[in-house]
């Protein structure tokens, strides 16, 4: 009976312990709550202010025919603004346009950075140096970079001192160079940064890998295939992602350097929105092309989620 007594009053004491550790832990847990929110709430003031809000007015804008002077006599006409869109000859123009500057640069500066990453991964004298030289281009801000390639593909630039007589003037001026001159400016100015990501992800694959492939008679290319590539692979993806979606925005190199010209060969998608928003002031109908812009770009990131990724990273 006495023992019966002290394992009921074990058992109360326990389970008295028990509610109290559950207590105490939820009172911890309701504490660390309120904190993280009192913490993240300035990031999500500034996010509701300057990512959300201008989102969603945007959204709200695109299918009204919006008044620039006076808003609240807009009036609503639905996806008007979208059938317009895929009847505009002008937006298919800037979005082949898009396609194209994409198209020609992410491969040259996946390829490039990847080619120079894995160069400058090797002990050689004067790497430090030669890392310090490719990655300097992209401290610089688009308008520098803008002014200085249109001087060097202007009428007495560099390029038309010793290429001439392929472009016959300046490659700015010409349909056919104009498009390849932007992309080579993106290359050269954007390569850098890249190169310095993929740097990073191949000296965080041990060596002592390659050794054992070494070992095994492994040559080059095998263990590029079955070491290096699957080391970095969340690296590539990062840098096939990041430098699509930054291409499909491009504007400040074709707004410098050709205004989207000649004949509208060099016309983005963003520069398009521009002049949709800023010249002809029809806010309504640029941010249904925005729109439509974020709808391609987020369908590009997870076709390159799926190309590139695998369901187990």
């Amino acid at each position: 009976m006495a023992r019966s007594s002290v394992d009921s009053a074990s058992r109360n004491v326990i389970s008295d312990r028990v509610t109290a550790v559950r207590e105490s832990a939820t009172n911890v847990s309701g504490r660390e709550l309120i904190m993280g929110l009192l913490f993240a709430l300035p990031y999500l003031a500034l996010f509701s202010v300057f990512l959300l809000y201008p989102l969603l007015k945007g959204l709200y804008m695109s299918l009204f025919d919006w008044n620039y002077f006076q808003p609240a006599q807009s009036e609503f006409i639905g996806a008007a603004n979208y059938v317009r869109l895929l009847n505009d000859a002008a937006f298919w123009n800037a979005l082949f346009n898009t396609l194209e500057f994409v198209s020609l640069t992410v491969p040259l500066i996946v390829g490039l950075s990847l080619l120079l990453a894995l160069g400058l991964n090797q002990r050689l004298a004067g790497s430090r140096l030669l890392r310090f030289v490719y990655f300097s281009p992209y401290v610089l801000t688009v308008s520098v970079v803008g002014i200085v390639w249109t001087q060097m593909f202007s009428q007495d630039g560099v390029f038309t001192a010793y290429l001439g007589w392929i472009f016959h003037g300046s490659p700015l001026n010409s349909e056919m160079w104009a498009m390849p001159a932007l992309v080579f400016t993106t290359v050269w100015w954007q390569t850098g940064f890249y190169f310095a990501v993929l740097l990073a992800a191949r000296q965080n694959v041990p060596e002592r890998l390659y050794q054992a492939a070494k070992l095994d008679g492994a040559g080059p290319w095998r263990m590029f295939r079955d070491i290096t590539l699957p080391h970095m692979k969340n690296a590539l993806l990062f840098v096939v992602v990041a430098s699509t979606i930054f291409q499909f925005q491009v504007f400040g190199q074709p707004y410098l350097m050709t205004r989207g010209g000649p004949v509208g060969t060099t016309e983005t998608l963003v520069l398009y929105l521009y002049q949709l928003g800023f010249q002809t002031r029809e806010l309504g109908f640029g941010a249904a092309v925005g729109y439509t812009l974020l709808v391609i770009l987020i369908g590009v990131s997870l076709l390159n989620y799926y190309l590139v990724g695998t369901n187990d990273d």
